[in-house]
């Protein structure tokens, strides 16, 4: 006890700020207090009765609203069966309250109430969600408005918009649903591009592009949604608001996993904030606003009629509506859906490699630069030189840098570094290479600051390179190649700014969040760059931000995350480290703990019942390790059993060992064999399956299989197997030198639904049938 005493008094010491944490409101600040319930409830949403999780019985919960100078003190109690967290996301505080169980908080415990008290530093418009496993996609989410002491905009009223995403599935079934691959999911929501629809839009050379790297196609969106909604609805009225009225939307992205296209009927709204901070007002209708970002806009109520505000999902896939005002509606423009396969067929053009690694074979190595070298953009053949970044790699000084004795720390002119100079740098080889306007709208070059945003050009930079990179096969997501759980922590020193360039090297955006701190985003605007807690970043390109942690509260580690939930939890994740003593209040609460849930085990089947033969598959895995159970069943009575554990050399490359159990006559179940098997699995170019292996009777084999999606839930599959006995273990029959098997099958498969399909196929020892597939 006397130790952490003493630690805390140390820490105290040290940054400033750990006796306002224990002693409370030492300013004497005015106190706002709120009280919230989270529980489990049935709520209909999309049609359906779910259960789901509210705050104080709804969904989104309500507005905390405080005035900027306050003393923040809030009350979460948990009535839930199951332990929950609440982040309070974009606000400065200290370490203590961030919310992130087990890293820097508390988990709250069912039954119990879990008390959170800071200043209220800054004003704008922010959010508040859960941040244990998947409790914010079943609806633990909420609105936070900061008042700012003194009125700096000119408006009447306001609203609160919080964008949300709905499944009526259970979030760790949809998690599954993903880990293993299904292509439910884009069926569902007509965004998948099988082979027929390529072939007519004369795509194929594209496709086999895409297959050549292991990719399907053009991912934009992971989850299927039956509904997406504005504070809880699919279409919602606000009659209240009269003619000539100025309104401040606060609009924040509370969804899971969908990032939106805003626009709105009559003129254009002024973009006045971003993230909470204000900008320099611009007028803007299309506005793309990722996963956790918020903006604030003031519409003008028109003197007859009403405003339609829509949001559309990134990938199309659905819309939602509010109406401001009375009488006829103003419609809000309607933007087109994304073009999947125009999207491939504008990749293949270009000179691109796309496929880096989500998990590497040597986690531990630092490959940034090679990743980056590999994979995405091809430099060598453009006009843009890769001078600069070899400079650095080589640990050579570049211009306006003075290098220290730490080879990624420098002394830096940021006026140099930043705005348009840095932008032409990042941006000019997607000017010059045809088909990259297809991103071009995902950048923030509208938004500036009011205020200058640059530091001190004598303070040090620490330059870090992050390659954002992804597997959908077995969907997983992670940082240079490395999943939050194979990572260490990133160490920040708080005398220097922090430059981190995010290099995306996947087929779909992430949008960046660093708990705690406002990151500088580097655009157009130079010195006025913006400031924000979230970045969006755009596939295949590069966005570079900046921070630095001078102002006190910067102690400690903070999480640091993709905001699409699922990424997160399939491990695109880091913990940002001060390196200061953890909390002595956390003791009990092991940081493994939020770790681990970012390298869960999940399990999934299949079984086959058809005429001919009849299958059954079961697989249980994490990031690196699976376990795979099989079982064959012909109808002339013969049976192939398997039980094998693999582990995962990287992405498409894993080493088994395991027991097979057949009998290699038919009609002889009282004859099985049992053989020990080892070998190793391998996603080939072009997405084929490949088995080789040997057992213990020295007879190698080798197996091949693949399945192509050709109309719209049909598909076909193929699967060849040829095994030798050479007589190194068995004996042979008189006068052969070997003997050999060959297995082969092909057939079609119709899906249902996610859990069933229709299946037919041809089997060289079975024959014909036909039955039906069933997943759980």
């Amino acid at each position: 006890m006397k130790i952490n005493k003493i630690l805390m008094f140390l820490i105290a010491l040290t940054y400033g700020v750990y006796g306002q944490e224990e002693q409370g409101n030492v300013n004497n600040l005015p106190v706002r207090e709120h009280t919230i319930t989270l529980r489990e409830a049935t709520v209909n949403k999309a049609g359906k009765d779910v259960m789901g999780m509210t705050v104080d019985g709804t969904i989104p919960g309500p507005t905390l609203e405080f005035t900027e100078g306050e003393y923040a003190v809030i009350y979460v109690k948990n009535e839930m069966s199951i332990e929950t967290s609440v982040h309070w996301h974009g606000l400065l505080l200290p370490n203590f309250y961030d919310g992130v169980p087990y890293l820097n908080t508390p988990p709250i415990e069912p039954g119990h109430t879990q008390k959170y008290e800071f200043p209220i530093r800054q004003s704008g418009t922010y959010w508040y969600h859960s941040h244990t496993m998947l409790q914010e996609q079943s609806g633990v989410y909420g609105s936070i408005v900061i008042k700012p002491k003194e009125k700096t905009l000119e408006y009447d009223r306001e609203l609160v918009l919080v964008l949300s995403d709905w499944t009526n599935e259970k979030p760790m079934n949809v998690l599954r649903n993903l880990k293993r691959g299904n292509e439910w999911y884009g069926i569902k929501k007509g965004t998948a591009t099988p082979l027929n629809q390529v072939i007519s839009r004369g795509a194929f050379g594209a496709q086999l592009d895409f297959w050549r790297q292991r990719m399907e196609g053009a991912d934009i969106a992971d989850v299927y949604y039956p509904a997406f909604l504005i504070n809880g609805e699919e279409s919602i009225e606000y009659s209240q608001f009269k003619p000539g009225e100025k309104v401040r939307l606060r609009i924040i992205d509370g969804a899971a996993s969908t990032s939106f296209w805003m626009t709105f009927g009559g003129i254009d709204p002024l973009l006045v904030s971003a993230d909470g901070l204000d900008v320099v007002p611009v007028k803007k209708n299309k506005t793309f606003i990722g996963i956790a970002e918020t903006y604030d806009f003031i519409v003008t109520i028109p003197a007859e009629g009403k405003i339609e505000f829509k949001i559309m999902a990134q990938d199309g896939s659905g819309t939602a509506s509010a109406f401001l005002g009375t009488g006829r509606i103003l419609p809000a423009p309607t933007i087109p859906r994304p073009d999947k396969i125009g999207m491939m067929q504008k990749m293949a053009k270009m000179d691109m490699k796309m496929g880096a690694h989500a998990l590497k074979f040597r986690p531990k190595k630092d490959e940034r630069f090679e990743i980056k070298a590999e994979y995405g953009m091809q430099m060598d053949k453009m006009e843009h030189s890769k001078t600069a970044e070899m400079d650095m790699k080589k640990d050579k000084p570049m211009s306006g840098m003075n290098m220290t004795k730490d080879s990624m720390s420098m002394s830096m002119d940021h006026s140099n570094m930043s705005g348009m100079n840095m932008k032409k740098e990042q941006t000019m080889p997607a000017m010059q290479m045809e088909g990259m306007d297809m991103f071009a709208e995902y950048n923030y070059d509208y938004l500036k600051s009011p205020e200058k945003t640059s530091y001190d050009k004598n303070v040090p930079v620490k330059e870090i390179l992050l390659n954002l990179t992804g597997n959908m096969n077995r969907y997983i997501w992670s940082m240079n190649g490395v999943p939050l759980s194979e990572a260490d922590n990133i160490k920040i020193n708080n005398k220097e700014v922090t430059r981190i360039t995010f290099n995306n090297l996947t087929m779909m955006h992430h949008p960046m969040h660093l708990h705690g701190h406002f990151i500088r985003v580097l655009n157009d605007n130079g010195e006025y760059s913006p400031l924000k807690h979230t970045v969006n970043v755009p596939p295949m390109q590069q966005v570079t931000i900046e921070f630095y942690g001078n102002d006190g509260d910067e102690y400690g580690d903070w999480f640091f995350h993709c905001h699409i939930l699922y990424h997160m939890m399939g491990g695109m994740a880091r913990v940002v480290s001060y390196d200061t003593p953890r909390d002595p209040r956390m003791k009990d609460f092991p940081v493994s703990k939020i770790i681990d849930e970012t390298n869960e085990w999940y399990s999934w089947g299949m079984a086959d019942l058809a005429s001919h033969t009849s299958g059954f598959n079961l697989v249980t895995s994490n990031i690196r390790n699976q376990f795979n159970v099989t079982l064959e069943y012909g109808w002339n009575q013969n049976l192939e059993a398997e039980v094998t554990y693999e582990y995962y050399l990287h992405d498409y490359l894993r080493v088994f060992g395991g027991v097979n159990m057949e009998n290699e006559i038919q009609d002889s179940l009282d004859e099985l064999s049992t053989t020990a098997v080892v070998g190793v699995r391998y996603l080939t170019p072009y997405l084929f399956n490949l088995d080789v292996r040997t057992d213990n009777k020295l007879r190698p084999r080798i197996g091949v299989g693949r399945s192509v999606m050709i109309f719209p839930k049909l598909s076909i599959f193929g699967y060849y197997e040829y095994q030798i006995d050479l007589g190194l273990v068995n004996d042979l029959p008189m006068n052969k030198d070997y003997v050999s098997e060959t297995v082969w099958s092909a057939g079609a498969e119709y899906m249902l639904s996610r859990n069933f399909s229709l299946m037919g196929s041809y089997d060289n020892r079975f024959g014909a049938g036909a039955g039906l597939s069933v997943r759980f």
